[in-house]
């Protein structure tokens, strides 16, 4: 089973958006297996985003993801990067498909209230960073054998 890290940015927090967001992945199947609220300081922003350093919208992304809290969380399921990715819509909210997250409920690309991991080896990097080596809840559910055919 793949996992990926969910970040209901500062946008949806304060738009109480939370339970909008992370229910739409739970109503596709994908199982909860970590969830925080949080305050992100600018050393952890810094290393989240290591890879746009040096790019011009680099300190917009710091200084927002820092400016109020956010709810980390850790979803799983078969190809759920894939998944969540199509849920969530494209980067930018005007190009999102109608019945995305960003597409019913963004704006702009400055406020697209989530992020959310776009490879296993980025969402590894980001749960460990995110979850340490521990956080992550492992349990079965009775209703996979009707979500999941293997």
């Amino acid at each position: 089973m793949e996992r990926t890290l969910i970040i209901v940015k500062p946008d949806g927090v304060e738009r109480g958006l939370v339970s909008e967001v992370l229910g739409r992945f739970e109503k596709r199947g994908l199982k909860l297996v970590a969830l925080k609220l949080m305050q992100i300081d600018r050393s952890l922003a810094e290393q989240h985003y290591a890879e746009h350093q040096g790019k011009g919208f680099y300190e917009d992304l710091v200084g927002y993801i820092t400016s109020g809290p956010v709810v980390v969380s850790v979803f799983e399921g078969p190809s759920v990067i894939d998944a969540v990715r199509k849920t969530v819509g494209a980067t930018k909210p005007a190009e999102a498909e109608p019945g995305t997250i960003r597409g019913d409920l963004g704006i702009t690309i400055g406020r697209n209230l989530v992020h959310a991991s776009d490879s296993i080896e980025s969402s590894k990097k980001e749960v460990k960073l995110f979850f340490g080596d521990g956080g992550l809840i492992s349990y079965g559910r009775s209703l996979d054998e009707w979500i999941v055919k293997e």
